[in-house]
Parts: C-alpha cells; structure tokens; sequence
C-alpha cells in the first residue's frame, strides 16, 4: 500500500508547497519496496516537472546526514517515505524538519504535532490527512 500512495503524497505536498522545485524523498536502503517507491515517484515528480534529491538513511546518524544533504541541494520539501524505521524517528525527523526550515510530509499520525507539516496514511488509519498550521 506505501508504494502505491507515495506518488499521492507528492502531488500534495507539491500543492501544499508549489514553489518547490527540488523535493527530497527520504528512504529506507534496506526495506524491499524502496527500489519500486522511488521508481514511481522518479515518474511523479517528472510528470509534474519536480526535481527530487533521493536520501538513503537506516540509521539514526544517517537521518541526520540527509538534512545536511537535503540542505546542499536545495530542497524545498521533504516526502517521507512509509518505514519502521522512521515511524520509530519521527520526533527526530520532525525536529530536523523543523531546525532546517523544510516543510515535510510522513505518514504517522502525530507528525504535525511533533512539527511536521502534514500526513496522508491509509484510510484505515484514523486519519487520513491531517495538517498543522
């Protein structure tokens, strides 16, 4: 299912932020579906004429690593792709979003108020888009 609406949360968070031309799209290496996710949002982010800056992390350091990468390239937003691993940061990831000024989107629920900027999940989630402002 994260496969599938990732390319979904794109198209919002470049609504939400439409003067973003450079998006980060920050993944999980090692989780099975990152070679698909990122193949469909490559697709997305073309289609509406977005550059996006893949980020690696699998690890709490190299989390952090990719806020400076993501800084160096000039990003303008940052999509956040479904993992165990960043469902476990998301206070982390949301303060990092926050200390560099990038409006973000990630699919756990209490994202904006940890600072985020918005979430889209699932519908059997309880909430399907929520926003912080």
């Amino acid at each position: 299912m994260a496969a599938e609406i990732t390319p979904k949360r794109l198209e919002l968070l470049s609504e939400l932020v439409p003067e973003a031309r450079v998006i980060g799209l920050l993944v999980n290496p090692v989780n099975q579906m990152t070679e698909r996710i990122v193949t469909d949002v490559q697709k997305a982010s073309q289609a509406k004429g977005i550059q996006l800056s893949v980020l690696k992390a699998s690890s709490e350091e190299e989390i952090d690593a990719a806020f400076d990468t993501l800084s160096q390239a000039h990003a303008n937003a940052l999509l956040i792709v479904a993992d165990p691993l960043f469902d476990s940061r998301q206070d982390q990831l949301a303060a990092q979003a926050a200390r560099h000024g990038i409006p973000a989107i990630s699919t756990w629920r209490e994202f904006p108020v940890a600072g985020g900027l918005i979430i889209m999940a699932r519908a059997s989630q309880p909430a399907t888009v929520k926003a912080l402002f």
